[in-house]
This record gives structure tokens, sequence and C-alpha cells, in this order.
């Protein structure tokens, strides 16, 4: 295991967590960058009332990372990001074996995405309601369900069930989103990703989901798709737009996730050469966003 030590000010320590649960850090814990010094600040205050504040000055943030190559990246991701100004990467660290895996394990139950659609560990029994399941467990790439980016990026594939539909997932990570899409009836799915472990990762789940599907590096994407999902980050996406959306069939749809809802604005205008992009969910300051074409 590694993790990945950040400092970051008061007010950047929530969108800077949220960004590393997004990126698929396994834990994100704070602390104060100045305990033990003369600036450290106690956060409680008279008994029965309130904290005097919500956060230190200044605080460590540290995300715990299945290998080096994953925190790394993580760093990589965050550093150009808006959100990140005033951030500081203090380094990546190896840290000393635990019982990771019975750690890992007691913090993933079952995630719910509608009343009857689950991701469901392997360790978990699917709830009795659950009528179609995903069944994964954490790893090395993005997508375990849990953070808001992925469950709104189901729920609209759940809502707008692709059945015969060519569907490309681009920045595939686990590959859940194109397992989803393949469980609600898609007829084909390519799922693409720069990471190789990540298109290792999106195989090897595929297979253990029963599902078919073409897991590769970018220039396995070709021609056009019905459906196009890509949760990344607003970056990235901003960066992809001619790309993702020559991919987008005449009549099809873009779903874009890994947005901040202050964002939306920017994204609109980096799509606005190629589509109408609207918000079409929100959950934790978090947006989804999709066009139709």
């Amino acid at each position: 295991m590694f993790e990945l030590r950040l400092l970051v000010p008061e007010e950047r320590v929530e969108p800077v967590s949220d960004a590393l649960e997004a990126l698929d850090a396994l834990s994100v814990s704070v602390e104060d960058a100045d305990a033990r010094t003369p600036a450290e600040q106690a956060l409680f205050g008279e008994p029965g009332l309130p904290p005097p504040k919500e956060g230190w000055q200044r605080s460590v943030l540290i995300a715990l990372f299945t290998g080096e190559t994953q925190a790394r990246e993580a760093a990589a991701l965050l550093e150009p990001q808006d959100f990140f100004a005033g951030c500081r990467v203090l380094g990546v660290e190896a840290v000393p074996d635990q019982d990771w895996v019975r750690l890992t394990q007691s913090q993933f139950e079952p995630v719910e995405i509608t009343p009857s659609f689950w991701i469901v560990p392997t360790w978990h029994e699917p709830p009795a309601s659950a009528r179609e399941v995903i069944r994964l467990d954490p790893g090395l790439a993005f997508g375990t369900g849990t953070h808001p980016t992925t469950r709104m990026c189901l729920r609209w594939i759940a809502g707008h069930a692709p059945a015969g539909q060519r569907v490309l997932d681009y920045g595939c990570g686990s590959g859940i989103l194109a397992i989803g899409a393949a469980k609600f009836g898609a007829a084909s799915v390519d799922a693409v990703d720069i990471d190789e472990a990540a298109v290792r990762s999106t195989g090897d789940n595929a297979r253990a989901n029963g599902v078919q599907l073409a897991a590769g590096l970018p220039d396995r994407a070709s021609g056009r798709y019905d459906t196009v999902l890509a949760n990344i980050l607003a970056t990235p996406l901003k960066v992809l737009a001619p790309l993702l959306c020559g991919h987008v069939a005449p009549g099809g749809h873009l779903v874009l996730a890994g947005i901040l809802a202050r964002q939306a604005q920017e994204l609109k205008e980096a799509y606005a050469p190629y589509c109408q992009l609207q918000v079409s969910d929100e959950e934790d300051g978090w947006i989804l966003m999709t066009a139709a074409f």
C-alpha cells in the first residue's frame, strides 16, 4: 500500500477529499498540518457549544492507494485542477503491511443505485430487492460504485436502458459503467482507458459478471456510438470534447461525470461548438451532464 500526502488549506479540504474518493482512494484522513507546533489549533469548544471552527487552517490529507502508480497518477490528475489551487503534494510513501483485506472489506458495503439495481462486493449477499447486480470488489482501477459520479452514471444507464445499442465507456477504470451498460442490454460495449491496469481490471470484472465487452487502450474506440460515457474529471473532459462528441452517433447521447457543480458553465462552454450540455443529475456537489445529438 502507498499513501499520497497533500498539504491543503481549510477551504479546499472538502473538494480535494471528494476528488480523492473519485480517484478510488481506499481511505482519506485529515490531520492538522500544524499539530505539535505553536500554530496548532483546537477544534473543540465549551461543552454543549459548537466547535469554534469546522477545520484547521492547514490540513494534511492522507489518501491510501493500493499501488504507487495509482497514488502518483492521482497526484498528477489533481495538480492541474482549479480546486487544487493553494494545495501542495507532499509526497508518496509506502506504508507498512497490515491486514488490508479485512480493513478494505470493512469499508465496502453493497451500494444501492436504484431500489432494484445494486453494486455488491463478493463477500456480501445481494439484497432481496436486487433484480440487477454488479459484483465488484475494490481494486487497482477507479470505479466501485461508492462515489456520487459513478452512482449518477449508473442511475442514468438504468433509466435509459441501452438495449440493442453500441456503447463506449471512455476512461473505463474498473469497467463498472461498461458492465452496467451490458447488464441493461447493450448490443456491444467498448471500454477504453489509458491505464493498462484498468484495461485488465475491466476484462476481469466483465468476466466475473458474465457480460461481453471489448476492453483496450483508447485507439480501440472507433466510429460512432449510440451512447458515450466518460466519468473522468473536468479538465480532461474539456480537452476531450471534440474526440468524445465525434464518437456520438446522430440520435445518440453523451454522458459526462467527474464534474463539480461549480464547473458546469465551463463544461457547457467547452462543448458548445459540438452539443448543448445540460445538468441531468446532482449529488453531494457533483453533477452529471448529458447531451442528445
